[in-house]
């Protein structure tokens, strides 16, 4: 073998330094974090698993509630359009016609128009 380049002698007795300066008591695992019981993500996914669950009983209520009643009666028969009664037009004029009234003449006052005098 070949001798390695003073390069790599020299980087393998740093890491080997670097190694010794790691003890056990290093290596033993931390103790878990302190702080707040509930994460940002568990938050997250409580509140997404809340809203997909509100939404599928959404979705269950408005497809059990869209048909009415109503709409499951079966539809009456059709009756001949020839034998229907006729039906009514209305009538545009809603009111009575005034006209003047046939017991006085138009150019005549009434009694209720004379000034009295006193």
């Amino acid at each position: 073998m070949s001798t390695p380049p003073p390069v790599e002698d020299r980087l393998r007795a740093a890491l080997d330094a670097r190694a010794r300066l790691i003890d056990a008591h290093e290596l033993s695992p931390y103790r878990p974090p302190t702080g707040p019981a509930w994460g940002t993500r568990r938050i997250r996914r409580v509140v997404s698993a809340v809203a997909v669950a509100a939404a599928a009983a959404a979705a269950v209520a408005f497809l059990l509630l869209s048909g009415s009643p109503e709409d499951n009666r079966p539809a009456p028969p059709a009756g001949d359009p020839r034998t229907s009664p006729p039906t009514s037009v209305p009538s545009s004029i809603t009111g009575t016609p005034t006209r003047p009234s046939p017991t006085s003449p138009p150019g005549t006052p009434t009694s209720t128009s004379l000034p009295t005098q006193r």
